[in-house]
C-alpha cells in the first residue's frame, strides 16, 4: 500500500507529514522553504510511493472569505497536478491547526527557544493528515 504525504503550505515555510504504509497514522516529516517544495517533492517521489497529497484548506472564520495563502496554494496545486497527474490532490481544513500544534509543543515541554516555526508546521502538518485519515476511516 502506498502512502499519504501532508502539506501545511505556507509561504515561507511549508511543513510536510507521511502516513505509515497502513495509511493509519501520521507522523511529521519535515519543514522545508516553501521555494524549494517542489524541487524536493521531485526527489522524494522518486523512492518513495505516494498516491494522495492531503493540503490544509485555510479558511477564515465566516467561511466565505478566501485567505490571502489561498491563490498561492493553488498556484502549487495546479503546478503539481500537472506535473503528477495520477498523484489525488485532497483539501482539509485546517483552521485552528496551527494553534493546536502550538499547544502540542507546550505540552510537550519545548522551551522557548526551541518553539520554531520549522517544528510547529511540521506538527500542522501531521494533525492536517491525522484528521483527514480519522475523518475517512469512519
Amino acid at each position: 500500500m502506498s502512502k499519504i504525504l501532508g502539506i501545511d503550505y505556507g509561504k515561507v515555510i511549508t511543513g510536510l507529514s507521511i502516513t505509515d504504509n497502513k495509511q493509519i497514522f501520521a507522523f511529521g516529516l519535515d519543514s522545508i522553504r516553501t521555494k524549494k517544495l517542489m524541487n524536493f517533492l521531485e526527489s522524494f517521489l522518486d523512492y518513495e510511493k505516494i498516491d494522495k497529497i492531503v493540503i490544509g484548506l485555510p479558511k477564515k472564520l465566516n467561511d466565505k472569505e478566501e485567505t490571502l495563502i489561498e491563490k498561492d496554494i493553488q498556484i502549487f496545486i495546479n503546478k503539481f497536478s500537472i506535473k503528477y497527474p495520477r498523484i489525488i490532490i485532497e483539501r482539509l481544513d485546517e483552521r485552528f491547526t496551527s494553534k493546536i500544534a502550538f499547544n502540542v509543543m507546550i505540552e510537550s515541554g519545548l522551551r522557548k527557544k526551541r518553539r520554531k516555526k520549522v517544528i510547529l508546521d511540521k506538527i500542522s502538518a501531521t494533525i492536517i493528515l491525522q484528521s483527514y485519515l480519522k475523518k475517512n476511516n469512519k
